[in-house]
């Protein structure tokens, strides 16, 4: 009889495309999806046909299921993980328009690259001309937040959704404070010998106290605190009593002697190349507030100041090094020094605001980042959150991890995913990546043929985290909040067709002139570094020849 071998193996490509249909009707079954076309709320679609840009169908379908989630299911977060070009931004206006008409959400804080705060409003009025927009992205940024609470105290109110656009990079946690305390006295009973007689006198002492409660602040040991002392602490604490902040932001500008002039000279000797002295030839030269403007606002201004006869400030080499650093700091004269989240979280109370919407949420997955952690701040103090990237997962478990926590705390901690005694979430983190993601194990066998120490073999064992999310944790922590959408979605008779026409524009004489003498500058240079074979400089040569000549037009 002849014996007949089965193929019994089948690649995973193979696999899903076979079985593609059934294994989505066993996972629907198991998972019921939240929204499905035929749910859909003819209310919420007719808010969105009352908006001056109506969203596609599929991106109808998409705020439907969000608007359901927060709403109907009552979850406190919803992710939106979309393709580049689907309409993420007009996506959550809809979501905020729809929250407002039916929730009376009217308050709506929007995260956002410093970049795209301007995109953001304009697509805000855009869709919802009636809207107000605040831009809380330059040093302005208290006191708009200043006058916002002044609003709250009088009570002014509007009936029109309202969007607080804040740049991330404003949003970063850092702020200065002092001691909040009332000074208490009490009198202590002492005996003094004089003249051989024993006098008693009551000796008067300040001592800490709660300005809310009026208790004293008492040390570890129970013994009360003298004012004086007390103010030397260099932590912030809190009443025991009744828990109050024994603390108060301050702005240093209040509280120095210093002069705008010298803050603005300060601010300059942070950035390479720049001294005391140099600092100081600038500021005579332009002045301190067109040097304040421009590093509060046009920072790339800055690097290519000129002077009187067309030259620039500063040197290739020194641009280079600037326009470096310049990209990671943040100049604000006049708001303060501390940040956006540390006020909005301290003096405007708990749900002010009713939706957080944060744009490209993936940027705020890691553990240490001030931005991530002033991200979650937000996210704590709002009532629904709305989060849209393009990127949801970064490969590995732990990447996710801190995102869920900061949108999804309750539920985190609810799977014992919780901060330990000293408020460290590593622990936590590695849990998370044991029970959802991969880790390896790793031994090393070393053979000891040294000398020194005994013959034998040595094994040294260690773990490291490997790409990938396990299928339990996306059915718990992405599926049940998230909502996919592809470009090709959308339908391809949508879109406007694209069309390109070209049209030649003679250039002027001067135009010329400035584009041959770029052109034989560059080739020149060019030629010189490959003679070279200088391939590291020769982006550097590029970059500044095109930058005199950019400046030059």
């Amino acid at each position: 009889m002849e014996q007949v071998t089965l193929n019994t193996q089948i690649d995973l490509n193979s696999f899903i495309n076979e079985f593609k249909d059934s294994l989505l009707d066993s996972l629907n079954a198991s998972n019921p999806p939240v929204y499905l076309q035929d749910d859909m709320s003819f209310e919420r679609q007719s808010i969105m046909e009352q908006l001056k840009r109506k969203p596609f169908s599929e991106q109808a379908n998409v705020v439907q299921a969000v608007t359901k989630l927060l709403l109907d299911q009552n979850e406190p977060a919803a992710i939106i993980n979309a393709e580049m070009g689907t309409g993420k931004t007009m996506m959550a206006i809809a979501v905020a328009a729809v929250l407002h008409y039916e929730a009376q959400y009217r308050r709506n804080l929007i995260i956002s690259p410093p970049h795209l705060v301007y995109k953001w409003r304009r697509e805000i009025l855009e869709t919802i001309p009636s809207a107000r927009v605040w831009v809380l992205n330059g040093s302005d940024t208290l006191v708009k937040l200043l006058k916002l609470r002044q609003e709250l105290k009088l009570g002014i109110t509007s009936n029109v959704p309202e969007f607080y656009v804040l740049g991330r990079v404003r949003m970063r946690m850092g702020y200065h404070w002092k001691h909040a305390l009332k000074s208490k006295p009490i009198y202590q009973k002492q005996n003094i010998h004089e003249r051989g007689e024993v006098k008693t006198k009551y000796i008067k002492k300040d001592c800490a106290a709660c300005p809310d409660c009026y208790n004293f602040c008492r040390d570890d040991e129970g013994e009360l605190i003298l004012f004086s002392d007390f103010v030397l602490k260099e932590h912030r604490t809190t009443c025991v009593n009744c828990g109050s902040a024994l603390w108060t932001l301050i702005r240093p500008s209040n509280n120095s002697n210093s002069s705008f002039r010298d803050r603005v000279k300060k601010s300059m000797c942070q950035i390479p190349t720049i001294g005391p002295v140099k600092a100081e030839s600038l500021i005579n030269k332009f002045g301190d507030d067109f040097l304040s403007d421009l590093l509060a606002d046009n920072a790339s201004d800055f690097v290519n100041l000129m002077n009187e006869n067309g030259e620039f400030i500063f040197t290739d080499r020194q641009a280079i090094r600037m326009e470096k650093a310049l990209a990671k700091l943040e100049f604000g004269f006049g708001e303060g020094a501390y940040q956006a989240t540390e006020f909005i979280k301290r003096y405007l109370p708990q749900g002010f605001f009713d939706l957080l919407i944060v744009d490209e949420g993936h940027e705020y997955k890691n553990q240490g980042s001030a931005q991530g952690q002033a991200m979650g701040v937000l996210a704590s103090q709002v009532k629904k959150i709305l989060l849209l990237t393009g990127t949801l997962m970064g490969g590995y478990a732990d990447d996710l991890f801190f995102l869920l926590f900061r949108v999804l705390t309750s539920k985190m901690i609810e799977d014992g995913y919780k901060p330990n005694s000293r408020g460290s979430l590593g622990t936590a983190a590695m849990e998370f990546m044991r029970d959802h993601g991969i880790i390896k194990d790793l031994y090393t066998e070393r053979h000891g043929n040294s000398h020194k120490t005994a013959k034998g073999n040595q094994i040294s064992h260690r773990t490291q985290k490997a790409p990938g999310f396990g299928p339990k944790g996306i059915l718990r922590y992405v599926l049940p909040y998230t909502v996919f959408l592809k470009l090709k979605d959308i339908g391809d008779n949508i879109l406007p067709n694209y069309t390109e026409e070209y049209i030649d524009i003679p250039m002027s004489y001067e135009q010329r002139s400035y584009y041959d003498d770029l052109s034989n500058k560059l080739k020149s240079e060019l030629r010189s570094a490959l003679v070279k074979r200088d391939t590291v400089n020769t982006p550097n040569l590029v970059h500044n020849s095109c930058r005199k000549s950019c400046c030059l037009f």
